[in-house]
């Protein structure tokens, strides 16, 4: 990989810009990549800053595990330094609680936007919050030594992190539920199988995978991926005949543009 300044460093998260490839690092393997709201923030921060230029956007870390989760001081008494701790959540309003966890998910939010296709490259244990971010990208590339699960509900918890909703959309309900109340790992075979990744490669050959699935991305013209993802996101909730409707719009969209007819 080039070495490139990075335009964001701070609080375990790196970005880097290529051109039209954007590449977020989390960089605190000694920690396993485990997460704060400080590096939430990071993350958020990240998804404001990609110039228009950027295409995609590869999600990855450093050293032998994507992201081991919530860092374990986030269940002390005292909590992180200058956050609110558990207790001091429990113990404001309903509105200031859900002010506070809305401001963490937002990290999790962008990486959907229609203008990009995001990608997470994960390796090792993807746990917890860890799970939840690479459920957050649009594609998942594993190396043949991830171990996803899901804990939260384990601790008294729920994934709160915005993961819910991706992961009953790629393995079903039932499957989630079973994922998410067991919080056993799920693996690289079974990740592929049940489509929550869309390939599994041996770890020394996770990198070049990436590239190439980038470099595929990149081929097709800028426009008619952004309609054709926005297209496919809707499909959920749309019946038959409304995602009829919303394919003939897209192409008309498409043609005007290739044609130079305005609307």
């Amino acid at each position: 990989m080039a070495s490139l300044d990075p335009v964001l460093d701070k609080d375990g998260v790196r970005l880097t810009v290529d051109e039209a490839i954007a590449t977020v690092t989390l960089t605190n393997p000694a920690k396993r990549n485990a997460q704060s709201p400080a590096l939430w923030r990071a993350l958020a921060e990240a998804g404001r800053l990609l110039p228009g230029t950027v295409r995609v956007v590869v999600l990855r870390a450093e050293g032998m595990s994507f992201s081991a989760g919530l860092d374990r001081q986030a269940f002390t008494p005292e909590g992180f330094e200058g956050e609110p701790s558990f207790i001091d959540l429990a113990r404001g309003s309903d509105a200031e609680l859900d002010a506070t966890i809305a401001g963490y998910q937002e990290g999790f939010t962008w990486w959907r936007r229609s203008d990009i296709v995001s990608i997470a490259a994960v390796q090792g244990h993807a746990i917890g919050a860890g799970f939840q971010l690479a459920l957050a990208c649009d594609l998942r590339v594993v190396a043949d030594d991830v171990q996803f699960a899901m804990r939260e509900t384990s601790l008294g918890l729920v994934p709160d992190l915005t993961g819910t909703h991706p992961l009953v959309g790629l393995v079903g309900y039932a499957r989630a539920l079973e994922i998410c109340a067991t919080g056993r790992f799920v693996t690289a075979e079974e990740a592929v199988s049940t489509g929550l990744a869309n390939l599994a490669v041996p770890v020394g050959q996770l990198d070049e995978a990436v590239r190439d699935l980038g470099a595929a991305l990149l081929a097709a013209p800028r426009d008619a991926l952004v309609e054709t993802k926005a297209l496919l996101q809707g499909a959920v909730d749309r019946t038959y005949e409304d995602q009829r409707v919303a394919e003939r719009a897209a192409q008309g969209r498409r043609l005007r543009d290739l044609a130079g007819v305005g609307d």
